[in-house]
């Protein structure tokens, strides 16, 4: 059984318009062309540091060709770049970080549902440590109300 959301997704509205689209994304992260894996930011909470973002998964991402042909299933580290995404965009953005964040872990990651073309994937965020130099944040991917992932990075301000 997956665990408890990180926070409760029916007291926010998903249709809403993006408070961040990928303009607002790209200011803050380097990523560009087939590694943009973040669209948008919906909603945030600075005092509890939480965060939820999404990435819609199109017919055109970069592995579809040979990552699964025929049934295509987007990978589990593009998942977890995602994530890592999510989080530094929140770090840089709402707690005015400066400066390059960098990768500096995965503590661990779980998958747990395929993510094909066609869906749009939640990422729940919550940094559950953070220093001005290194932060740790839980994530969850979620498409159609199914936990499809989870994992903790750590990312480290250099």
């Amino acid at each position: 059984m997956p665990p408890q959301l990180l926070f409760d997704l029916s007291q926010i509205d998903l249709n809403t318009e993006p408070l961040f689209t990928r303009d607002s994304i790209e200011k803050h992260n380097p990523q560009r062309y087939e590694f943009e894996q973040l669209d948008g930011i919906l909603w945030y909470d600075k005092p509890k540091y939480l965060i939820l973002g999404y990435k819609d998964i199109t017919e055109d991402e970069f592995w579809i060709r040979g990552h699964i042909p025929e049934r295509p299933l987007m990978p589990g580290v593009m998942m977890v770049e995602a994530a890592a995404q999510l989080s530094s965009f929140f770090v840089k953005e709402i707690y005015e970080l400066t400066g390059f964040i960098g990768f500096a872990g995965i503590d661990y990651a779980k998958f747990r549902a395929p993510v094909s073309p066609g869906k749009r994937l939640y990422l729940l965020g919550h940094i559950t440590k953070f220093k001005r130099r290194k932060y740790t944040c839980a994530v969850q991917g979620i498409i159609d109300g199914t936990m499809v992932f989870e994992t903790a990075i750590s990312g480290l301000n250099v």
